[in-house]
Parts: structure tokens; sequence; C-alpha cells
């Protein structure tokens, strides 16, 4: 089972990262990063890197597509070669994936048209904009699309993937496996749960970070 990870400049490594720990571990997988070009791809903060082994023209039909997001996202809205190869590969996966702003790639080649879906909430206007009906929930699924809201949530995207693909047990030894047992100092993690001048503090550190990028 090929699951292909979409490299592009200035993505965020978790969103790729947390997936594939948890889906790497299903029987016969064979995970593989893709980008435009082979070659080193940084992440949004430019302190690591992830190597592409494959170009698109070298990955045309993958089971299962994970879209990561990140800072770069907003710079391929209108790339042709990566929404082009989104759209082909979609064509014919089994699971075509997202993680935080990650939806807005997959809204811009056409595939979330009035579809819910979900993303990072500093993003929901814009996947809205792009055709969606973004949704304030942590995981959705729709059809063969499943989407994940910011960062985090891709582990969460990937464990029900093993569970649709597996079963519950083989889903439940994943996570436990990867010992991921969350338990956060605050149940501050979701738009909703946060007070204005939380959601203030985070709004700045996000733009701030966009605009040095």
């Amino acid at each position: 089972m090929q699951i292909a990870f979409l490299l592009y400049d200035r993505f965020t490594c978790l969103d790729a990262i947390g997936p594939l720990d948890v889906l790497s571990n299903l029987p016969g997988a064979e995970p593989v990063f893709v980008a435009e070009k082979r070659g080193t791809v940084r992440n949004d903060s430019g302190a690591a890197g992830l190597v592409a082994d494959r170009s698109f023209e070298e990955v045309t039909a993958p089971d299962i597509l994970v879209v990561p997001g990140g800072l770069g996202t907003q710079m391929f809205l209108d790339h042709q070669p990566t929404l082009a190869w989104i759209r082909k590969v979609h064509e014919s996966t089994k699971w075509t994936t997202s993680v935080c702003s990650g939806s807005l790639l997959l809204a811009a080649a056409g595939l979330l048209n009035g579809a819910p879906a979900t993303t990072h909430w500093i993003a929901r206007d814009l996947l809205a904009a792009l055709g969606a009906r973004p949704v304030p929930e942590r995981v959705v699924v729709h059809g063969k699309i499943i989407t994940a809201a910011g960062v985090s949530s891709g582990i969460d995207m990937a464990l029900g993937l093993v569970q649709r693909l597996h079963g519950d047990d083989m889903a439940k030894a994943v996570q436990l496996a990867i010992e991921y047992d969350p338990q956060p100092p605050f149940d501050c993690g979701a738009l909703e749960k946060a007070d204005e001048r939380i959601v203030e503090m985070a709004r700045a550190a996000l733009m701030a970070g966009l605009e040095q990028r």
C-alpha cells in the first residue's frame, strides 16, 4: 500500500510526521515523500527539512495521499503542477487526506467544492473562499476525503484511517505502540475553547510567522 506524503516549501513537519508514524504501522505500508522535484524540502520555520525521494512523475497512483499544511500553503494555491498532481492521484486513491491548512490545497485543486471540511481555525475563511464548507471539527470524513484540523490532529486522522482499514483492535494497537495518550496542561486546544485574549495572542503569533516568511 503506497502512502504518498506531499512535500512543498514551508510545510509543517508534524503535519507529515505525525501521520507517517501512525500509517507506517499498516501491513504492507510503503510510505514515500514526494515533491515536484526530488530533494530536500524545508519546513515552515526553515529549521528542518525532509527529503522527497520521488517526484510527481514517479508517483502516479498512491493508495493514500497525505497533504500537510504549513505557512507555505498559500504560496501553492495557484501552483498548477502541485494542484494538477493532487487532482490526478485523487482519481485513483483509496483515501485522500489533509492536515491543517493542507485542506486549502485540496480545495484549490477542486476536490472540496461544497463539501464539509476542516482546517486550522485561522484558515477557515480562506477554506470557504475556495469553495469548501468549513466545520469546526477535529476530523471530517466526506466520501474518501478526510480532512484534519490544526497540526496535532493529523495523528487522530491517521488513527481513524487505520481503524477504517483494519478495525478497532489494529488502531488501538498502533495508538499504544506510539503511546498516544495526550494529557495537555490546558483545555485550550481548539478555537471554541479559548477566550478572546488567548485567541488574539495565538493569531498574532501566527500572523507574525507568516509575515516573516
